[in-house]
């Protein structure tokens, strides 16, 4: 097939996903074009079938925002006539189904070229934050609505699209995923040593773009209550956003400088997992939790919010363990417990990847994708 994949490129879920699938579907013998403002954050080197094509928006002085649905659309609509699309896949609703749909139009109108079918993926926040919002969900409905197939990647986020605004129509659920090759525990002694620098027994991560429902806030106010009990752990914070400043604040607040190192951005973070004794996800809403997932990989446990989709990913006394998101004690306890207790840690981290191995590895959820898109092309009328 020549599929069409539209995403953010920068750091989060969305993007990840969206080029993970792409890059697992162009190695098995598609044509993938990948379409975004700027180079998906995890596309690596070149790889043959996986075409990257910038979208392009200019600034005017008439316009108040870049018109950057109009530019994509645009985008959208050169490539189609230049490839012969056959799917077009629209990662993040906002506002990639409304340019998937006007692109489509515009295809329609001006004829002489194969009309691909539009598939949406809900990847979260495009529902429960800014999909739910009254300045965009009826834009946000029409796109769901109009298009051909439509995929979230928890039963939970199924569950909001359908409260949050009101659409009648099938919503299939595929699960995010990991190429499990690559997403696994490579322990380091050295980078283990380099981290702990001397003082320190334990790490305990936390990976996020630092935006408000990732609750900063509450990650350090577990760490703090942990340090009480376990002076000898550091807490490693990786990531950017907007929260970051507000990170450092606290941290400085709490007098918890010298246990924990912000370690910015990183490209691949496996290294950093791999070495972890516990990763932390106190968020206000998470619709998957794709960092959980990825520290599962890595033989990690998990503590985290029992909210939206990461009961469906961790398994809680299992491969984690999971607490209302206002526990912060509990949280702070459940690390304590599992830093201090040898066994429990490494058995759950061991439960954690055969979990991923056995429901979230890329050769087991790329081919759902295949079929869906088989299955929406088998309905085109």
């Amino acid at each position: 097939m020549n599929i069409g994949i539209i995403c953010y490129g920068s750091v989060g879920g969305s993007g990840v996903v969206a080029t993970e699938l792409a890059r697992s579907l162009a190695g098995r013998g598609h044509q993938i074009h990948l379409i975004s403002t700027e180079t998906p954050f995890r596309l690596g080197e070149y790889q043959p079938g996986l075409t990257f094509h910038r979208v392009e928006t200019p600034a005017y002085p008439l316009f108040r925002e870049p018109q950057y649905v109009l530019s994509l659309a645009n985008t959208v609509v050169r490539v189609a006539r230049k490839v012969g699309l056959d799917i077009l896949h629209a990662h993040y609703a906002i506002p990639h189904a409304t340019a998937e749909y006007l692109a489509i139009q515009i295809l329609k109108k001006t004829g002489g070229v194969r009309i691909p079918r539009a598939v949406t993926t809900l990847h979260g926040t495009d529902i429960t934050l800014l999909g739910s919002d009254p300045s965009y969900t009826e834009a946000v409905a029409f796109g769901i609505e109009e298009s051909d197939g439509v995929t979230a990647v928890s039963e939970s986020l199924r569950a909001d699209t359908f409260r949050e605004l009101g659409v009648k129509r099938d919503i299939r659920v595929i699960p995010n995923f990991l190429d499990c090759g690559v997403h696994r525990r490579r322990f380091s002694q050295a980078l283990r040593d380099s981290l702990c620098n001397g003082r320190f027994t334990r790490l305990i991560t936390h990976v996020s773009n630092f935006r408000p429902v990732k609750r900063v806030e509450a990650v350090v106010e577990v760490f703090r209550l942990v340090q009480a009990v376990r002076p000898d752990t550091r807490l490693l914070l990786v990531g950017e956003g907007p929260d970051v400043g507000k990170a450092s604040r606290l941290v400085q607040q709490a007098g918890l400088s010298d246990s924990v190192a912000m370690l910015g951005e990183q490209d691949q973070v496996i290294s950093l997992l791999s070495v972890s004794d516990v990763f932390l996800l106190p968020s206000r809403q998470e619709s998957f939790g794709l960092a959980a997932l990825e520290a599962m990989a890595c033989d990690v446990p998990v503590v985290a919010s029992r909210v939206g989709g990461l009961p469906e990913v961790v398994n809680d006394g299992e491969t984690g363990l999971l607490h209302a998101p206002d526990d912060l004690a509990g949280m702070a306890a459940s690390v304590i417990r599992l830093i201090s207790d040898e066994l429990l840690r490494t058995s759950m981290g061991h439960a954690a990847r055969r979990t991923v191995e056995q429901r979230f590895c890329a050769d087991l959820i790329v081919p759902k994708y295949e079929g869906y898109y088989r299955e929406v092309l088998g309905n085109a009328g």
